[in-house]
Order: structure tokens, then C-alpha cells, then sequence
């Protein structure tokens, strides 16, 4: 069983940049291609990112517009997601999410019905 606690989220303003972590525990990080999700309210989860177990290959949402950035250190067992210039619609409850993937350590998951474990969220506000 693997848990995952996001950290990060806040009250920011447009224009400003901010770091989430997911932190992993429970089994072989490096076994996981890890992924992060955002949900506003009235509105359907959605991928934002996503990264392969070796973290060479990543995913990310076109409506971004190149503005996130997803990495990983599976020597501290830990995904983060840089957020940069965000603006008041990136307001949302930011999840990460594990997938487990034994094929192949480049294989990544683009939508959340391919992950297995998901952390309970962290609130990114976005003030105009």
C-alpha cells in the first residue's frame, strides 16, 4: 500500500510561481510512474502532468502552455510540481496520484483511471 502527502499549496497571486510536493511511502517509488491531477470546484478532475518511472519521459496538459513543470527524486521518494506564472484559473485542490507500472520504466499515464493511489490534496488559490 502506498500513501502520498501533497505539500505546497497556498494562497498566492497571479503571476507567481509555486512548488507542490508529494511525498511516497509504503513501497518502491521508483516502481511508480507518478502523476498530478487538479480538480476546481463545479468542474471534472483533470490531468496536469505526468511523469515515467525513470523520470525521462513526461506528459503535460496542452491548456498549460508550458507554464508547470513536473519532476521527481526517487532518491527522496518524492514528485514535485513548479508552477510558474499561474493565473486565477489554475485555482483548484491539486492531487498527485501513483500508478504502478512493472513494463517498462518509460510509460507514462495520462489519465487517472490508470492510477492506482492518490494523496487527499493540497488547495492552490490563485488571487487576480
Amino acid at each position: 500500500q502506498v500513501q502520498l502527502v501533497e505539500s505546497g499549496g497556498g494562497l498566492v497571486q497571479a503571476g507567481d510561481s509555486l512548488r507542490l510536493s508529494c511525498a511516497a511511502s509504503g513501497g518502491t517509488f521508483s516502481d511508480y510512474g507518478m502523476g498530478w491531477f487538479r480538480q476546481a470546484p463545479g468542474k471534472e478532475r483533470e490531468t496536469v502532468a505526468a511523469i515515467s518511472r525513470n523520470g525521462a519521459v513526461t506528459y503535460y496538459a496542452d491548456s498549460l502552455e508550458g507554464r508547470f513543470t513536473i519532476s521527481r527524486d526517487n532518491a527522496k521518494n518524492t514528485v514535485y510540481l513548479q508552477m510558474s506564472s499561474l493565473k486565477p484559473e489554475d485555482t483548484a485542490v491539486y492531487y498527485c496520484a501513483a500508478r504502478i507500472d512493472f513494463s517498462s520504466t518509460y510509460h507514462i499515464g495520462t489519465t487517472s483511471g490508470e492510477y492506482d493511489y492518490w494523496g487527499q490534496g493540497t488547495q492552490v488559490t490563485v488571487s487576480s
